[in-house]
């Protein structure tokens, strides 16, 4: 039976139905045509009680903080000393109402992180963080807190003919260092946010700037797929409503859009929350979206060891 961890129910029937209709028959898709794209954060793993890139970043101003104790005096160093969160939470959800201002002030501080780093140190701080990092309240490394019955997803669409790629509010960098080990993606599949880069002919090193280039999130999303990859996805997946351009583009092509709703009140290990997600869930049915319920439609949530 494909897709084990799925539930019997009309989310795992409508995905099987759409694959079998777009990659067999009369209605097929060319292969080169197969393209599946999913959100990172809180589609392909756990992003509650904060992302997992927010987590190495806070330990890097925590560090610099410690390095220079003025620091400590404003946001987001603050948050990261104290270890109140409020803040950093709240200028996401600020971000998702329209407004900014804090994540400007959030984004000064983030580019501070890898300026003038070379690319190659940076994945391999990273990659020493994924090795010894815990997840905030599952207290399992982060490998263990992927959503199993979406491994098994990916598996399914690439035995189908699917190419799948990653398309992240994250960054793009950060993600790189372990997309192959916990979902079995390359790191040429995956597009993300962008921190600046600059070619250093002195050390003959690709370096960091002190910007962004871009924010993958909302209406970049169907922007930088098409300058990526050129092809209108036939399947996407996400969970909140910076996904919700990138679900549309997927639809108006007559595709097929899941909408990962996390209701799941039980003792699971994954948190219920509709917030950052409200105008998707609302738009859903309009759109057309397949909604993704966590509690009726994964027996499974994460991988069993």
């Amino acid at each position: 039976m494909p897709m084990p961890s799925w539930a019997d129910g009309p989310a795992r029937d409508a995905i099987i139905a759409f694959v079998e209709r777009v990659t067999s028959g009369p209605e097929a898709v060319p292969i080169e045509e197969r393209i599946a794209v999913f959100d990172n954060d809180g589609t392909l793993w756990t992003e509650k009680p904060m992302p997992t890139q927010l987590h190495y970043i806070v330990e890097q101003w925590r560090a610099q903080a410690e390095a220079d104790p003025s620091l400590a005096d404003r946001q987001p160093y603050r948050a990261a000393v104290t270890g109140d969160y409020a803040w950093l939470g709240g200028a996401i959800d600020k971000h998702y109402a329209g407004d900014d201002s804090d994540l400007q002030i959030f984004i000064g501080a983030l580019v501070g992180v890898t300026a003038g780093m070379s690319v190659e140190d940076y994945a391999a701080s990273v990659g020493e963080f994924y090795e010894r990092a815990k997840h905030l309240t599952l207290g399992t490394p982060y490998g263990d807190a992927v959503y199993r019955p979406m491994i098994e997803l990916l598996r399914y669409l690439e035995q189908h003919g699917f190419t799948v790629y990653i398309v992240s509010g994250g960054e793009r960098d950060f993600m790189r260092p372990m997309t192959q080990q916990y979902y079995g993606i390359p790191p040429e599949h995956v597009i993300g946010s962008a921190l600046g880069l600059a070619f250093d002919a002195d050390s003959g090193d690709v370096r960091y700037t002190a910007g962004l280039d871009f924010l993958d999130d909302g209406p970049e999303k169907p922007v930088r797929i098409w300058s990526r990859i050129g092809r209108r996805p036939l399947l996407a997946g996400g969970n909140s409503n910076g996904d919700l351009p990138m679900l549309e583009f997927t639809r108006a092509g007559g595709g097929l859009a899941l909408l990962i709703h996390h209701d799941d009140d039980t003792e699971r290990g994954d948190v219920p929350y509709d917030k950052g997600a409200e105008h998707a869930l609302a738009a859903a049915s309009d759109r057309g979206f397949t909604v993704v319920s966590v509690k009726r439609d994964w027996s499974t949530v994460f991988p069993e060891n």
